[in-house]
């Protein structure tokens, strides 16, 4: 999947349903970051959450070079992020450099802490906190 860099914001949303329309609802904090502004209009993308047959097949392929972009990240590597949302399964979620996801397991909201990247994926990455 190809992420634009004019990506302003990452997040999980349900859909609703009220009489003839749906609505997909924008977390507070995506408008009082300064991401997005009300009242403006964004094209908006829809990703599954389910795997995808493309990406389960991708995975037991030898790498090859692309011209998708690569993850801002690397394993191995340190980095303070903070901590911005909770995860469904209740770990903390950071972003970085074009609305790029790390996982940060036992983290809280609003925690700054540092990390060593010990996942990466091309759509997020997991992160160890080492330093709180």
């Amino acid at each position: 999947m190809e992420i634009s860099d004019k990506l302003l914001c990452l997040f999980n949303a349900d859909v609703t349903e009220s009489e003839d329309t749906y609505t997909v609802e924008v977390p507070r904090r995506e408008v009082e970051t300064g991401s997005i502004e009300p009242g403006e209009t964004y094209r908006v993308a829809l990703v599954s959450r389910e795997p995808t047959e493309e990406a389960s097949s991708s995975r037991s392929r030898p790498s090859t070079p692309s011209s998708e972009p690569q993850p801002p990240v690397d394993i191995g590597e340190m980095r303070y992020v903070e901590v911005e949302d909770i995860g469904k399964q209740g770990d903390g979620i950071a972003r970085v450099e074009r609305g790029y996801v790390i996982i940060v397991p036992g983290a809280e909201i609003g925690e700054r802490v540092k990390v060593e990247v010990t996942e990466v994926k091309s759509n997020f990455a997991v992160g160890e906190i080492i330093e709180q």
